[in-house]
């Protein structure tokens, strides 16, 4: 037998959108790496996230020289969370990497995480530690929102960890069956558990090309992020109706009782418009509040797939012994249907990881 047969797989998913500039340096960063780790065999599944420019050229022309990487052709651009479910589920390793192509978060952490893996952990995250690189606004809105969330929300998110870490099969299996089509994936994360190791880094800047996540992208991420693991924000507008409805029942047995007492003389309007300006306005935003959750089920309950595939591509055996001139023109084959796959049996998965291993 041979001797790659006995080592496991793992897959790296790699989101792509528009990062024709990154890929060069993300590839001559990821695949000495990926080289250098002996004790197991390595997929690459590049998820192009519906890019305008070169990137999914770039991607073929990689693929074409490295049977390892693997192109999934999304039909437009579903975002990044779609992109990730995409990968996950075309993934065939015994475990997942998920990771960034602008080389912020750093490939050199994949040897730490097999490690771990191997040692037990059914997830590996990476947290950051220092993330000067990023603006001011942005990494004080991070701090904040991870605040709040964790504040109105059952399910804690670690501070500072995104999507960079390893996953086992059984974790992966567990992301799979669930059914939502909105998906916030740091929730998802911590949401499934289990057994969970940190690895602590330093962000680095993007290695090319700029970030496509724009503020109101971010703003809209955050409430996807909220009223998907929480119904406070729903009891915060009963609460404040509640407040409201005592307050005008106080305010209105005053008013009785000053009539009573002392007649009731004409005042100007001033006042009672600004009171009723003020109430339509707390009206509008619980109303919004109740919009937010409400699209949140008519989008579930229209049951439309997170993501469609345009093509998949893989190389031909042949490809690694292709000469460097012809990769562009190196044919690919095109797979359609998914691969079947024997999940790792629950229970018993460390004690044959470690197996295989020795």
């Amino acid at each position: 037998m041979p001797t790659h047969a006995r080592k496991p797989l793992v897959s790296l998913v790699v989101p792509f959108h528009d990062e024709d500039e990154a890929i060069g340096a993300f590839f001559a960063a990821t695949l000495p790496i990926l080289d250098s780790i002996e004790s197991v065999r390595f997929e690459i599944v590049c998820v192009n996230d519906g890019s305008r420019d070169r990137t999914l050229d770039r991607l073929i022309a990689v693929a074409a020289g490295d049977p390892r990487v693997r192109i999934v052709d999304l039909t437009r651009r579903f975002g990044k969370e779609a992109a990730l479910t995409a990968g996950l589920d075309e993934a065939a390793g015994a475990a997942a990497i998920l990771l960034d192509a602008d080389l912020q978060d750093p490939p050199a952490l994949i040897p730490a995480m097999i490690e771990h893996w191997r040692a037990g952990a059914e997830v590996v995250a990476a947290k950051r530690t220092n993330r000067m690189c990023d603006p001011f606004m942005q990494r004080a809105a991070a701090a904040l929102y991870y605040r709040v969330h964790n504040a109105l929300s059952e399910v804690e998110m670690p501070e500072n960890v995104g999507d960079f870490r390893l996953m086992d099969r059984q974790v992966i299996e567990a992301l799979r069956a669930l059914p939502e089509r909105r998906r916030f994936m740091k929730g998802l994360f911590a949401w499934v558990g289990y057994r969970t190791a940190i690895l602590e880094y330093t962000r680095a800047p993007r290695s090319g090309g700029r970030s496509k996540f724009s503020g109101w992208r971010r703003w809209n991420f955050a409430l996807e992020g909220i009223t998907s693991f929480s119904t406070v924000p729903l009891r915060v507008w009963t609460y404040v109706g509640l407040a409201f409805a005592l307050l005008a029942l106080a305010y209105g047995a005053f008013i009785v009782v000053r009539t009573l007492l002392f007649g009731n003389p004409v005042h100007g309007y001033a006042s009672l418009i600004s009171v009723v300006l003020f109430m339509g306005g707390i009206q509008l935003i619980g109303i919004g509040v109740i919009g937010e959750y409400l699209g949140r089920i008519y989008h579930e309950s229209k049951q439309r797939p997170v993501y469609l595939v345009r093509r998949r591509y893989r190389a031909e055996r042949e490809a690694a012994a292709a000469p460097a001139s012809t990769l562009l023109q190196f044919p690919l084959k095109r797979t359609h249907a998914a691969r079947r796959r024997t999940p790792m049996p629950a229970g018993g998965n460390v004690a044959a990881r470690k197996a295989s291993f020795k």
